[in-house]
């Protein structure tokens, strides 16, 4: 356990980081499994929306700083290859 004042604050503040974070990451992986169900269900159209809003998603967990934004690019580059697949196949 911390002992200093200081210290005591800054478990406070990691534990509201770390929810904050966990719920951040939580909604931009939910908003992947939609594309993927999409993808999988081989729903040309649901995908092409969910992507739309999962882009955004994924942008802005990087941008509060949940995850480094070359890994938001990457993840919106291969689920864009996925969906653009899709297309081609059909």
């Amino acid at each position: 356990m911390a002992n200093h004042k200081s210290a005591e604050k800054r478990n406070r503040q990691s534990q509201v980081r770390r929810l904050r974070n966990r719920a951040n990451r939580t909604q931009m992986r939910n908003a992947i499994k939609t594309v993927d169900a999409a993808i999988t269900a081989g729903s040309q159209g649901d995908a092409k929306t969910a992507l739309k809003i999962a882009i955004p998603v994924i942008a802005k967990t990087a941008a509060k700083g949940t995850i480094h934004k070359k890994n938001a690019s990457r993840k919106v580059s291969r689920l864009t290859k996925r969906v653009n697949k899709m297309q081609v196949a059909a």
